[in-house]
């Protein structure tokens, strides 16, 4: 595996340790393109919301069903949310993303919010069909093959009953989510999924705080499932939104607040710029705490590989890969994978570096 560059950059690539403009790092006409082509998309100011503290099943490990937003008076007023999303809209935002127990649930809610604001995501387990007039990407949980979901998730032919909902949706994107004991599901999965002619990207179980269950990943997992993604990613390049990079930063050993230091406001005090300064976690009852807010509240940062996380967390993190031609190739393998997973009308790109490149300042793995 490596990336392509041409002769004039190859050259100085083996001459040796260099320093780079960022001129260089985009002349190559392709990366160039890719280059225009993602920061386009940095107008992107998201924030969460919990629309509903219900839902149809109760999986092993549920983010939501942690901490103290589970306990929050649901507010179900179409005209409140519609005040809040107008409200959001006036102070920056301009990307929703939809979770709370399970959106599906409510969709007269889910539709106001795109009525007011478009761009955004909605996290479901699809086992009930989200209307067609809502048009945000849709994430399907999986968490392994139908005897798992049955044992951890409590859902009979659970992926059978997502594909039926969701088959050739371009809203939709299936988020496999590897724990230490689906590893080897994966490729079942990934082929049904394919067969279907579905889209698919990966995601890392990150345990919530003070989980004590056996989901949590080890060393070994983390290996595991690292080359299990890039296999998938290699033999199933239509249909898997991924990159090398990608499987780098989410299966290190290190977790991705060590590697690139969370944005989000629960881990970072700074009130001035970026994330610290206009991202919210909303409840269910509209209000919103910033001690807590982060992408996926009550997540153990220390173990947090979560591919929401990841989204924000590395694609600002520009200037600290901007150092040499792979690594920056790598970073666009990123950004442009996360915009294919999140933003309506994003095709993803052919990846422009296939090897595995380190993260800034740390070991391969």
């Amino acid at each position: 595996m490596d990336c392509k560059h041409s002769t004039s950059l190859a050259v100085k690539l083996a001459t040796g340790p260099t320093e780079w403009k960022f001129s260089d790092l985009i002349s190559e006409p392709h990366v160039r393109a890719r280059w225009e082509r993602v920061r386009h998309y940095f107008f992107l100011r998201e924030s969460t919301y919990d629309v509903t503290r219900r839902c149809n099943i109760h999986c092993e490990g549920c983010y939501f069903y942690e901490g103290d937003k589970q306990h929050a008076r649901e507010n179900g007023a179409p005209d409140a949310w519609r005040a809040l999303m107008q409200a959001e809209k006036a102070r920056g935002i301009t990307f929703v993303v939809l979770a709370g127990a399970e959106p599906s649930l409510v969709p007269e809610l889910l539709s106001v919010c795109y009525d007011e604001l478009p761009l955004g995501a909605v996290a479901t387990n699809g086992l009930k069909r989200i209307p067609d007039n809502v048009g945000y990407k849709i994430h399907i949980s999986v968490w392994g093959n139908d005897a798992t979901s049955r044992r951890i998730r409590g859902a009979k032919e659970m992926l059978r009953r997502q594909i039926d909902h969701y088959r050739q949706d371009p809203r939709a994107v299936f988020v496999y989510t590897f724990t230490p004991h689906n590893i080897a599901e994966a490729e079942e999965v990934t082929q049904a999924l394919a067969g279907e002619g579905c889209k698919i990207t990966f995601n890392m179980f990150s345990a919530p705080v003070g989980y004590t269950g056996d989901l949590r990943h080890t060393p070994s997992s983390l290996h595991k499932t690292r080359r299990t993604m890039i296999d998938l990613l290699n033999r199933y390049p239509q249909n898997v939104l991924f990159s090398c990079y990608n499987a780098v930063a989410h299966t290190h050993h290190a977790g991705l607040h060590a590697l690139f230091g969370c944005s989000y406001p629960r881990c970072n005090p700074a009130t001035d710029i970026g994330l610290g300064r206009s991202f919210r976690q909303y409840r269910t009852d509209l209000n919103w705490d910033r001690e807590a807010s982060c992408c996926v509240p009550d997540t153990d940062c220390a173990d947090c590989r979560h591919y929401a996380a990841g989204s924000a967390v590395v694609t600002a993190r520009l200037f600290r890969h901007a150092v040499d031609p792979q690594t920056f190739t790598s970073w666009l393998d990123y950004v442009d994978t996360y915009l294919s997973v999140w933003v309506s009308g994003y095709a993803k790109g052919a990846n422009l570096c296939n090897s595995l490149v380190r993260p800034p300042g740390f070991d391969l793995f």
